[in-house]
């Protein structure tokens, strides 16, 4: 169906056809139906009083504007609203014949253009938008490991020109969504250490991350780590323990493992301990269940033999 035609089963088709100039409306079973629908509500709504036909055009008018300024345009907004630009077009500009802008809309339109949110994700690549986001991405990739120059050459910037973007205030939309991209597919990968090289590089970027008390993607809920108001997520980190016995850790990193889906990499950054002493709780635990077992093996072999004994010597 083409993007400008009017989908069967709504009562705009019903009164106005499928489209500008596509002819009249139609009156199809489905088209039927949604046009009884929507006088049985509206009767409904009068009879209890609650019948509220318009509503004021000015803050959804207001919020086309503030759009307008974050990127993203009124046609994208009448896109992304389910409306047709030429409803949209008379409410920021007036009709024909000089006639102004609409003052009062319908309620459903307004609550499309009300629930229209700027993000970088929407807005024109050009547009700059707040740069909390992109820098904290960066950061939290530096945490595990990745080299900010990495990075950078992931989004096809040099070094400098990269590190002088993550410093403003504001970055445009379009490296808001690389970063983005990069981020996506990244978080959850550690870089590779293959030889010297690389793990001095992996070694310098862990370090100067935790010298700048940056946080790992682990910290940041998604609905955070774009709010320039927002937090690490409480309790992402525990305090790391003097003395915590290894079978309490390797229980923890399990539970982890199973509820979260949790790499043994990213349960030591949640439970506040080096991978290496994560990995010398499970070789402890498996000591010690492995010396249970054998304890319990030999205390039941040694209670077979005691009841043996004691039978034959009844039977004697």
């Amino acid at each position: 169906m083409p993007r400008d035609e009017r989908p069967h089963g709504t009562r705009a088709r019903y009164v106005l056809g499928p489209g500008p100039g596509k002819g009249p409306g139609c009156r199809c079973d489905d088209c039927r139906a949604a046009n009884r629908a929507v006088a049985s509500h509206r009767e409904r709504q009068i009879l209890y009083g609650r019948w509220q036909p318009y509503v004021d055009a000015g803050p959804a008018r207001e919020h086309l504007q503030a759009l307008s300024e974050a990127g993203i345009g009124w046609k994208r907004a009448a896109e992304l609203a389910g409306l047709s630009s030429g409803a949209v077009s008379k409410l920021l500009y007036g009709g024909p014949g000089e006639r102004p802008p609409s003052q009062r809309i319908r309620p459903e339109t307004a609550e499309a253009i009300l629930g229209i949110r700027p993000s970088a994700e929407l807005a024109a690549p050009g547009t700059l938008v707040d740069s909390a986001g992109t820098r904290r991405r960066v950061q939290a990739l530096v945490t595990i490991g990745w080299p900010q120059a990495r990075i950078a050459a992931e989004a096809g910037m040099s070094p400098s020109n990269f590190g002088q973007t993550l410093q403003r205030e504001r970055v445009y939309a379009g490296t808001a969504r690389t970063v983005r991209e990069i981020y996506d597919r990244l978080w959850n990968t550690s870089p590779d250490e293959n030889d010297r090289h690389s793990r001095a590089g992996v070694a310098r970027a862990r370090n100067y991350a935790a010298a700048r008390g940056w946080v790992p993607p682990l910290a940041w809920d998604d609905d955070a780590i774009d709010d320039p108001a927002g937090r690490p997520a409480d309790g992402w980190k525990r305090p790391e323990r003097a003395r915590r016995r290894s079978a309490e850790l390797a229980e923890e990193a399990e539970e982890l493992f199973r509820r979260e889906g949790y790499t043994r990499e990213h349960a030591a950054e949640r439970l506040g301990v080096s991978l290496s002493a994560l990995e010398m709780a499970f070789r402890r635990t498996q000591q010690a269940r492995k010396h249970e077992h054998e304890a319990q093996r030999a205390r039941f072999v040694e209670a077979s033999a005691t009841a043996t004994a004691e039978h034959e010597a009844e039977a004697g």
